[in-house]
């Protein structure tokens, strides 16, 4: 019997990876490649590695599969038409046609790209956190801050693709300068290497997000603050996006989401203050079920779950 796969494509800040997923979301025991991306990385760079990571997926395929399509999951902006993108954390990829790259690669199955956050919130809610509900978040917590909605049951992308960029919008009573060119952003805000630069300007010395997550761990003052700060930008952006779409649930993934136990008690918190809105504070915001294997996850259901997928 045919095994039917899809080859989930996940593009981030710091990564490329790819792997075949089945029509469970299982990813294949030995498919699964990485190279690293990075802002220092040149276009030629980026392009090899992506090279890379699908033909040594492609190269897994077990004789008995049928490949059923690509699903190429992307940091944003996005171009979702013209199938480029334009990661705010690679800058040497400014509409890039990454789909039509891979289309190469791939000449007798169909590509589709979406925002990551969209792929993401498939996942969780395929067989994740969100099984069961209609009016979804996916969010991304990590080097940069990335969401993808699913509203009615079906995926929102907006016209260019990039519906659902919640680290883009502003959260209130902050001015943090983003990259983007706004201020107060929630990605400028949260994610895990502007909360550490958030913390060095606090007095505190290390380096990184596993470097806060030790010191608040051991009840570093800044630690804590940095972790707080973090925290409640996330969940004051939640609120708003709940007020605007009423959603029943958020998932939230990706490394810095885990710096701490208590992030998503500060995530809670401004939540629970719209005290007159029962309907935003119904919100569920619960940490993803898919660890680091939601991104393709979401990457393949784009193809496994493309009923789910509004054209």
């Amino acid at each position: 019997m045919t095994q039917p796969l899809a080859l989930g494509v996940d593009l981030g800040g710091t990564k490329i990876e790819a792997a075949l997923v089945d029509h469970h979301g299982r990813l294949l025991t030995g498919t699964r490649f990485r190279q690293p991306t990075g802002p220092a990385a040149s276009s030629e760079q980026l392009a090899a590695a992506a090279e890379r990571v699908v033909r040594d997926a492609l190269a897994a395929l077990p004789e008995d599969a049928e490949l059923l399509g690509v699903g190429i999951g992307s940091a944003g902006p996005i171009e979702v038409a013209e199938g480029r993108v334009s990661p705010l954390n690679l800058p040497a990829w400014r509409g890039y046609p990454l789909r039509e790259q891979i289309a190469a690669l791939v000449p007798d199955a169909p590509v589709t790209l979406q925002m990551d956050g969209i792929a993401i919130a498939l996942a969780e809610q395929w067989i994740g956190a969100a099984q069961g509900c209609d009016d979804v978040m996916g969010m991304v917590v990590s080097t940069g801050v990335g969401g993808g909605l699913i509203l009615g049951g079906k995926t929102i992308a907006g016209p260019t693709g990039n519906a659902g960029h919640i680290g883009h919008l502003e959260a209130a009573g902050f001015d943090d300068p983003c990259a983007c060119g706004g201020r107060g952003c929630l990605e400028a805000i949260a994610s895990g290497p502007n909360t550490v630069a958030w913390a060095r300007r606090q007095g505190w010395g290390g380096a990184t997000g596993e470097d806060l997550a030790v010191s608040h761990a051991a009840g570093d003052e800044v630690a804590i603050a940095a972790v707080a700060r973090a925290g409640r930008a996330v969940g004051q952006v939640i609120a708003s996006a709940t007020a605007l779409v009423d959603l029943e649930v958020v998932a939230i993934g990706g490394g810095f989401s885990q710096v701490a136990p208590v992030f998503f008690d500060h995530i809670r918190a401004p939540i629970a203050e719209r005290a007159q809105f029962d309907f935003v504070r119904k919100v569920r915001v619960v940490p993803s079920a898919l660890s680091g294997e939601g991104p393709l996850v979401g990457a393949a259901a784009l193809i496994h779950r493309a009923d789910r997928v509004r054209g």
